[in-house]
């Protein structure tokens, strides 16, 4: 993929080979943005942010700042997301990805498992779910995946998510194969 990267300096002075790694790994997943320039910058206020200019041109560099310190990958997809949500009011894509940030969160968690290493910050998600989200993630994406599908004859796709994702909350846990070193009697 052709992604123009540059970092600001604040961003220089705080990045780490792990962001960067992470950086690389996420962007990877957007292949949207290939031959797009986008700058990278550091936030102390938020997680991240998307900045999109007024007036795009061809040449326009989109921004995203992200908070190193405790940088997710879900923040960076979700930052990304924001980013092909302008593109795509602007009719440069193909796949139209709504406006907002439940829309994003979906849309973000949906688009590949490596974003749901952290618990969406917008999606409503019992109390259960966000505290054990490791245990709840798959599940949760398949019900993104789900909701995107829904979208296309439901409205209240959002409405729908939530009261799922409330629903799989209420039934028991499949326990997972513990994948840890088998003993053996000796």
């Amino acid at each position: 993929m052709d992604i123009s990267v540059v970092f600001t300096a604040h961003m220089k002075r705080r990045l780490t080979r792990r962001a960067l790694v992470m950086l690389e790994l996420a962007l990877r997943q957007f292949p949207e943005l290939d031959g797009k320039g986008i700058t990278i910058g550091h936030t102390k206020v938020h997680l991240g942010s998307a900045v999109l200019p007024r007036y795009p041109t061809p040449e326009s560099k989109l921004t995203i700042r992200l908070k190193v310190r405790k940088l997710t990958y879900n923040t960076i997809g979700h930052e990304l997301t924001h980013l092909l949500q302008g593109l795509s009011r602007q009719s440069a894509l193909t796949t139209r990805i709504p406006a907002g940030e439940k829309q994003c969160d979906v849309w973000t968690i949906a688009r590949s498992g490596l974003f749901c290493d952290d618990a969406p910050g917008y999606l409503r998600l019992p109390r259960v779910v966000r505290e054990k989200w490791p245990e709840y993630a798959l599940s949760v994406r398949s019900l993104c995946i789900a909701a995107i599908e829904k979208r296309r004859t439901y409205r209240l796709y959002l409405r729908w998510l939530e009261a799922e994702i409330k629903q799989l909350a209420r039934r028991p846990l499949k326990k997972a194969r513990d994948a840890t070193q088998l003993s053996l009697p000796i």
